[in-house]
């Protein structure tokens, strides 16, 4: 009962920040684009409203430091005790578990025919794939990952992005993403083993991010490379990467999150 009164609190939480952030308008103020012929802009890219830029590029810095000096080395250090096999196994893994919320989420945006490719996709990995770990559904059907997030529902239902924003160890995001993806984890909590406590969530996030990074390592640092501004950089490519998608939406997942526990009695 209290689990319900939990979920339903953080829930209600989260409509809150969907009422606010419809009424956020899209600004239409020209964003400091970089000059480089290997961005191409979709012809329908939005300009991106940004006015928390000073406090965002503080939070980059953070997080580029949190990378350089911890979130790398140990991602190097894993990959060389662990198997890439093994690792993309675990990432099989992780993925899998998400399947049904991104098809319900593609349920609510009006995509039916992806819903049903996404429950089918985890219905064979669950089995074939055993419980994940191998990814029959793509290798042998050829069936592709599909997307499917609440920050696309949201933006199917005509929520704006609202402002950008960079959030501490999770990077890039809008307010409206970054509810949505707090919405997907929330939901994700409801179904996985491991949500009785925060704690045991944010291990298992943590050795989730260091398994992903563990798979593309390099790719932070040769970006960063050839940028001129890397925050105006990696901005513009998280535009840029929403937009690729069937509708926008966060990039990024968060972990299944467990409804904290709330003090009901003022």
């Amino acid at each position: 009962m209290l689990s319900k009164l939990r979920a339903q609190s953080v829930l209600s939480w989260l409509l809150y920040l969907v009422v606010v952030l419809a009424a956020v308008p899209v600004q239409a103020s020209t964003p400091d684009y970089l000059d480089d012929a290997s961005y191409d802009i979709p012809e329908n890219y939005e300009s991106i409203y940004d006015p928390l830029e000073p406090f965002n590029r503080v939070m980059f810095t953070f997080n580029d430091r949190l990378y350089l000096w911890v979130i790398d080395p140990v991602a190097t250090g894993y990959s060389k005790v662990v198997p890439s096999d093994f690792r993309t196994i675990i990432s099989n893994f992780f993925y899998n578990l998400g399947e049904p919320v991104r098809s319900v989420n593609c349920l609510l945006q009006g995509r039916v025919a992806d819903s049903g490719l996404v429950l089918s996709r985890f219905l064979i990995n669950s089995t074939a794939g055993v419980f994940g770990l191998a990814d029959p559904a793509g290798n042998e059907f050829k069936m592709k990952r599909i997307p499917g997030s609440l920050g696309q529902t949201f933006a199917t239902w005509g929520i704006g992005d609202g402002v950008y924003l960079v959030v501490p160890v999770l990077g890039p995001s809008t307010l409206r993403d970054l509810t949505g993806a707090i919405g997907d984890g929330v939901a994700r909590g409801l179904y996985t083993p491991w949500n009785d406590d925060l704690s045991t969530t944010s291990a298992i996030y943590g050795s989730q991010t260091i398994n992903e990074f563990s798979l593309h390592l390099g790719q932070y640092q040769d970006m960063k490379s050839i940028s001129l501004d890397p925050y105006v950089a990696f901005r513009n490519g998280y535009f840029q990467l929403r937009q690729k998608g069937p509708r926008t939406g966060n990039a990024a997942e968060f972990p299944a999150i467990t409804p904290p526990d709330i003090n009901y009695q003022k």
